[in-house]
């Protein structure tokens, strides 16, 4: 499997469910400003997870996984079972994800290219789900220098990236302000499906 592009995947009533159950998330676990390693930089998107570990990044101790919230301390809430559902439906893996990190794009919100790598499997693809306005997405190769494509991603579209282009890299250019009237304060939620350890 490489990158499948999943459009329209969620319709209207499944973004709706969804998103009151991310609402949920985000009361319990509240969305956050990470900063970038060694810099301390602060990135343009907040962010806040769900499942056993949650994703998180700081000037002191860099990217990692670890299982609670950075501001609460508090333990991350379940991973809503709508999103366990698509994973077990699209994922083409033997054991469910441990993290969903949830980005929250304002208006002027992007995210440079990067690879996903901080996970121990990269047998596990990682499924991505688009809620609330469209962003144009730049997938590439597996060097920074590869030439890249890019998709426009409006709410209810889903990306895997496994396979051989599991450790592509990928960004988000910029938002599409009011493309989408699922989020009444506007911006884009992405989801993130990651397994983090081996399945024992």
């Amino acid at each position: 499997m490489a990158l499948e592009y999943l459009a329209g995947k969620l319709k209207d009533a499944d973004q709706a469910e969804l998103l009151d159950a991310l609402r949920a998330v985000m009361e319990e676990a509240p969305l956050f400003t990470p900063t970038m390693p060694r810099s301390g930089k602060p990135m343009s998107v907040r962010m806040t997870n769900c499942g056993s570990l949650g994703w998180v990044t700081d000037k002191e101790r860099g990217y990692r996984y670890q299982p609670t919230h950075p501001v609460t301390g508090k333990p991350w809430p379940a991973m809503p079972k709508p999103l366990l559902d698509l994973w077990r439906e699209v994922a083409g893996y033997p054991a469910d994800p441990e993290a969903c990190l949830v980005n929250y794009y304002s208006g002027g919100a992007k995210m440079g290219l990067h690879q996903d790598k901080d996970e121990e499997d990269f047998a596990a693809p990682v499924v991505s789900v688009s809620l609330g306005d469209s962003a144009i997405f730049r997938v590439g190769g597996l060097t920074r220098k590869d030439e890249t494509q890019a998709l426009e991603l409006k709410s209810g579209d889903v990306v895997v990236l496994g396979g051989n282009d599991r450790l592509a890299f990928h960004g988000i250019d910029r938002i599409l302000p009011g493309t989408s009237a699922l989020l009444p304060e506007g911006g884009r939620l992405n989801l993130t499906l990651r397994r983090v350890t081996k399945p024992v």
